[in-house]
């Protein structure tokens, strides 16, 4: 079994697929628009009307899924922006060097809940660890880390 795509529901399509292609260097693999009985019977929702762009890291790898749903509303949830919160809570991108990312998302004003950290002890196949949280337009939290081994 594999991890094939994580969905992120969105409030706005176009900004977040800007979030994730220019500042993160994904590429759009596809689009489409979802609505009719099939959505409905998947989702448990009526009148769904949806945009859904997939994307992909240059390397290959897991896609993120980003649906905006333009009917029914759905809502934001502030709490769910907070690392204790439970229920999925983040998802995680290995990068080159932190150190290049993180002031990048700084100035274009993403937050950034910290300088990066190593992690105290190694992890699989004597990893060490260093990374970083912040959010996505939505508030979704996204771990970065960049790992070494000596």
């Amino acid at each position: 079994m594999t991890i094939n795509h994580i969905n992120i529901v969105v409030s706005d399509i176009d900004e977040s697929v800007a979030f994730y292609t220019r500042l993160l260097g994904m590429q759009v693999t596809f689009r489409c628009h979802l609505e009719g009985e099939w959505i409905e019977t998947i989702t448990g929702l009526q009148n769904v009307r949806a945009s859904c762009v997939f994307l992909q890291p240059p390397s290959g790898g897991c896609r993120i899924e980003l649906l905006q749903y333009l009917s029914p509303d759905g809502q934001t949830i502030e709490v769910n922006s907070k690392a204790n919160t439970i229920g999925l809570r983040h998802f995680a991108f290995e990068v080159d060097s932190l150190h290049e990312l993180i002031p990048r998302l700084r100035k274009e004003n993403i937050p950034v809940f910290s300088d990066p950290l190593a992690v105290p002890f190694r992890i699989v196949n004597n990893i060490q660890k260093q990374l970083c949280y912040t959010l996505d337009p939505d508030g979704v939290i996204i771990e970065f880390s960049e790992h070494t081994v000596d």
